[in-house]
């Protein structure tokens, strides 16, 4: 008997070292939820003195907010371990981890709970939760400086136009899609082209560009696809790569597609499809990996109807269009483009120059049939030719004065007649047709008007600027 009692005594002397040695907070309450034990170190954890809490219900304890929750409950209702997280009166964050101790009858007899400090812990986990956020803070700065570091001299993207453009341009720069780029001449087509591949994972390889309707057709074959020696008079002894050949890794861009002709387009249609090509007076085939881009101001459908464009191609080609607006459909880039063209050739010329109100004003007015690269040439001509530091109406092209100069001159006078107002008006739109279409039947078919109506305007309108030039 005396064995027995020395054994429980040693029992509980163990059971009392191991809660009071534990670094966690160990709580022990009987089937009823009253606290039976409680370690030292609670008064570190939830504030209070370990005295305060024995025979206490933890239901009590609870709505004291003291443990809160209390994981003793939550085991007491459910009848299973339980889990929680507690908040404590000292600030700290407590996992507390309760089980059930169970008699015969499966009644619940004890409750022993175990609350581990996770203050350290959390702070540690709030801490990389806040370095994670900078780092991808720091990645998306670090993202919009590449972007900038990326933007070619021109390209703006200032008009809701442009932008959707840019969206799609960066979406489509992460895939190696075919991408038919359509516009009018001048708009940018070959920048967006070189935005995409600078963009895109081909970004360390070449990017090689060639204009199909700046070629001959006899020499477009041989640039595209390449030739092997002696295959025709005067080729070189050992042959040359085409650029095809030279955008193998990375992005081919062929601008003016439109332009080439049938022939060469069944040929093209083949290596974009099996991506071997075989060089004028060669037999061998040579694999080639290229991500290809495709432009044109041409309608390519109505080509396609017309027999003029292969519609085979036509489909490779037009995976993914992007339509490049004229300029005069963005009038918002207009600005920014001036801003960006004067400060190149200012720099590039040594020169400073700056827009009056009256020419900027007509900038913004003219509908820029060349689109970007006649902004950028008249801006260059106007930055080397004017004396002045400011670039005033007179400065600029009569092209550009237009209906500016008519209102500057009524500003001035007060006594032009509104019939000589849109006769001069008229007159300018008359002439700047005939540059720019050559012909009277275009002119009459984009003027809206009747072909002998445009025939006796110009012959008025030509003959009024020959006597105003003697």
């Amino acid at each position: 008997m005396k064995n027995q009692e020395t054994n429980i005594e040693d029992v509980l002397k163990e059971l009392a070292a191991i809660i009071e040695t534990s670094k966690d907070n160990i709580v022990v309450t009987d089937g009823e939820g009253r606290v039976l034990r409680v370690s030292n170190n609670c008064q570190e954890i939830y504030g209070v003195d370990p005295e305060e809490l024995y025979g206490q219900s933890v239901n009590e304890l609870e709505a004291k907010q003291i443990f809160n929750p209390s994981v003793s409950v939550q085991v007491l209702n459910k009848k299973s371990k339980q889990e929680i997280i507690q908040r404590t009166r000292t600030g700290r964050v407590v996992m507390a981890t309760g089980y059930p101790v169970f008699n015969e009858k499966k009644q619940i007899t004890r409750v022993i709970s175990y609350s581990h400090d996770m203050t350290e812990i959390m702070a540690l986990k709030e801490k990389y939760e806040q370095l994670t956020e900078q780092v991808k803070r720091y990645e998306s700065e670090l993202e919009e400086l590449r972007e900038k570091e990326t933007r070619i001299p021109g390209f703006i993207a200032e008009s809701p136009q442009m932008q959707r453009v840019m969206t799609l341009l960066q979406r489509v720069a992460k895939v190696d899609t075919t991408v038919l780029l359509l516009g009018e001449s001048g708009v940018g087509k070959n920048v967006i082209a070189k935005a995409i591949h600078r963009k895109s994972g081909r970004k360390a390889n070449s990017f090689i560009e060639i204009n199909c309707g700046a070629i001959p057709e006899g020499l477009l074959e041989s640039e595209l696809f390449g030739y092997t020696s002696g295959s025709f008079t005067g080729a070189n002894k050992g042959g040359k790569p085409g650029i095809i050949e030279l955008a193998d890794k990375g992005t081919l861009f062929l601008d003016e597609i439109g332009e080439m002709p049938l022939a060469l387009q069944a040929k093209l249609l083949k290596v974009i499809q099996e991506k071997q090509i075989t060089p004028v007076g060669g037999t061998k085939a040579k694999t080639v990996d290229f991500r290809l881009i495709a432009a044109t101001n041409r309608n390519l459908a109505e080509m396609v109807r017309e027999g003029r464009f292969r519609q085979d191609l036509y489909f490779r080609l037009n995976v993914v269009p992007i339509e490049v607006p004229s300029l005069r459909e963005r009038k918002e880039d207009i600005l920014p483009l001036i801003q960006i063209f004067l400060e190149k050739f200012s720099k590039k010329y040594g020169l400073t120059k700056r827009l009056e109100e009256s020419a900027t004003e007509a900038f913004l007015r003219y509908d820029w049939p060349g689109n970007v690269r006649e902004v950028e040439n008249v801006i260059e001509r106007l930055v080397v030719t004017t004396d002045e530091s400011s670039i005033s109406l007179h400065h600029l092209p009569e092209s550009l004065r237009g209906d500016i100069e008519i209102v500057e001159a009524t500003k001035l006078t007060g006594s032009y007649k509104l019939k000589d107002i849109l006769e001069d008006v008229e007159g300018k739109v008359v002439l700047q047709a005939y540059q720019k279409y050559g012909t009277t039947h275009e002119m009459a078919k984009h003027l809206g008007i009747s072909q002998p109506s445009v025939v006796r305007r110009l012959q008025k309108y030509r003959g009024k600027r020959e006597q105003s030039s003697l």
